[in-house]
């Protein structure tokens, strides 16, 4: 069976995100035949157009990781009920210069965990619109708006509890049969106005 390459964002730049610690513990319980590197964002300064004539390495470093990748997978935060602000730098990046759009048909899945009964339900509402308008294809169901408790999650990713390590089990395998779907069916295509005009440069 193919190995499809998975990129993945961890929304926060916290030492001790308990979304880093979901990422490993996803990694662990992912069918085998999907092989993960992690994207990082921290090193990203504020995006402008200013940028998009000669962007700095690591914005290069980000869209180089985002187009070697078969899909996409977000492991975020909720931050004030909405996208935290280095992960959607990060995918503004990705998207520029307008008409290179690093996330075209990439499929993607998005995860996160909370502290509380939210589980980030907030945060993935605004993360569709964002990948709607970029034309990356979005695993739709099962959702999975993580509750985190510390007792369940291991530092290393061992979930000590049947039913929740069942749960992202079952979530993995749908997202790998997800890459795999839309994978099947992509073909080269339209990513963005090939001759950008100055109104949409200077946004």
């Amino acid at each position: 069976m193919a190995t499809h390459k998975i990129g993945y964002f961890v929304g926060s730049l916290a030492s001790g995100s308990i979304n880093r610690t979901l990422s490993k513990a996803l990694i662990k319980l992912a069918p085998g035949d999907l092989e993960f590197t992690e994207i990082p964002i921290k090193d990203l300064p504020l995006y402008s157009y200013d940028y998009d004539a000669e962007f700095p390495p690591a914005g290069r470093a980000l869209k180089e990781a985002i187009e070697g990748s078969d899909g996409i997978l977000f492991v975020s935060p909720e931050y004030n009920r909405s996208i935290p602000g280095a992960l959607k730098n990060a995918i503004d990046w990705g998207s520029r210069p307008w008409g290179t759009n690093s996330f075209a048909r990439k499929p993607t899945g998005i995860i996160g965990a909370s502290p509380g009964s939210i589980g980030t339900a907030v945060m993935q509402s605004s993360m569709r619109a964002v990948l709607s308008f970029l034309d990356a294809p979005q695993l739709n169901a099962p959702e999975a708006y993580v509750k985190f408790n510390p007792d369940v999650f291991g530092s290393d990713g061992e979930v000590k509890d049947e039913s929740t390590e069942a749960f992202l089990r079952h979530y993995m395998e749908e997202y790998c049969a997800f890459v795999q779907r839309v994978l099947a069916a992509n073909a080269p295509g339209h990513i963005g106005d090939p001759e950008p005009d100055t109104q949409k440069l200077s946004r």
